[in-house]
């Protein structure tokens, strides 16, 4: 298993991506983003979304709900905000360059938290988390899309192999499910309610959680 992703490396990897993410990537990615949005427009209200890149998924929401956009990328913050600039997605109420490991938020406020092909590319994906938790309010979504480590036979040797060489791209293949699950069991009031394999080949995941009360003081 690789380390998980240093700021410094994730930050130039974007630099480079922003001029090509959305010819490149951005078909690639369609079926999850589309995926974490229909989820999204299910809570409705308030939506953040974390890892807004160059706001290739605005149209997905589609004009059901309020979206806040952050991304630590200023390259494909600008982008996203020439695209919010042409008027077409009046929903999209703010963009700002943000770190996820300390949200400038208070908590409780958003009704869902989006972040699609983040959670495996942070330095504390776990910090994140606690970070999506504490923002949205009880009743409210975590929805995350991920391509997830296959942990086993040769599709895992692959994405070891894989993941070993491509770091300074800001890819990493072998992030396991199972990471997800212990910061669950570790955090009562976030209920895992969905994990679902999305169309072609379920090379991508859907993730849910749902907060089910405000967190214990002693937690």
């Amino acid at each position: 298993m690789t380390l998980d992703l240093d700021r410094r490396t994730i930050e130039e990897a974007y630099a480079r991506w922003a001029p090509v993410y959305d010819a490149v990537v951005g078909p690639i990615c369609a079926s999850g983003r589309r995926a974490a949005a229909t989820a999204a427009r299910s809570v409705g209200g308030r939506i953040l979304e974390i890892g807004v890149g160059t706001g290739l998924s605005f149209a997905d929401y589609r004009g059901t709900a309020e979206i806040t956009g952050i991304d630590m990328s200023a390259p494909m913050l600008d982008k996203a905000r020439r695209r919010l600039a042409s008027g077409r997605f009046p929903w999209v109420k703010a963009l700002h360059q943000m770190d996820a490991h300390a949200l400038e938020f208070p908590a409780a406020a958003f009704d869902c938290v989006v972040a699609q092909f983040v959670i495996t590319l942070v330095e504390n994906p776990e910090g994140v988390l606690d970070e999506c938790a504490r923002v949205v309010r009880p009743g409210g979504e975590v929805v995350l899309v991920n391509h997830l480590y296959s942990e086993r036979g040769a599709a895992a040797a692959v994405e070891r192999w894989f993941a070993r060489r491509t770091r300074s791209m800001g890819l990493r293949p072998e992030f396991p499910f199972s990471r997800l699950t212990h910061w669950a069991e570790a955090h009562p009031e976030m209920e895992l309610i969905e994990r679902r394999p999305l169309p072609p080949f379920g090379v991508y995941t859907l993730i849910r959680f749902r907060r089910t009360a405000a967190r214990p003081a002693s937690a």
